[in-house]
């Protein structure tokens, strides 16, 4: 019985012909005390808000809340992918 030729193989470049990958070591040294700034000054600009009555730290009315949670989440998102 006569046996089929088949497809010839796809060569595979070996390891000397592929440059190594770069590694992701973890985040740039910034990357940390701006996260947690962010929460921090997120807190501390709702609790002033609070605790001026409103007048102070910006005269923008209940908008103030929406700065200081919206800095609170950018360092929540923030830690989402810090490694």
């Amino acid at each position: 019985m006569p046996e089929s030729k088949g497809r010839p193989r796809a060569s595979r470049p070996t390891p000397e012909q592929t440059p190594p990958r770069p590694q992701q070591v973890g985040n740039p040294s910034w990357f940390a005390p701006v996260m947690v700034g962010l929460m921090v000054l997120g807190v501390l600009w709702v609790a002033t808000f609070y605790i001026s009555d409103g007048a102070w730290p910006a005269p923008i009315g209940y908008w103030n809340l929406a700065v200081g949670l919206g800095a609170i989440m950018a360092g929540f998102v923030m830690a989402t992918r810090w490694r």
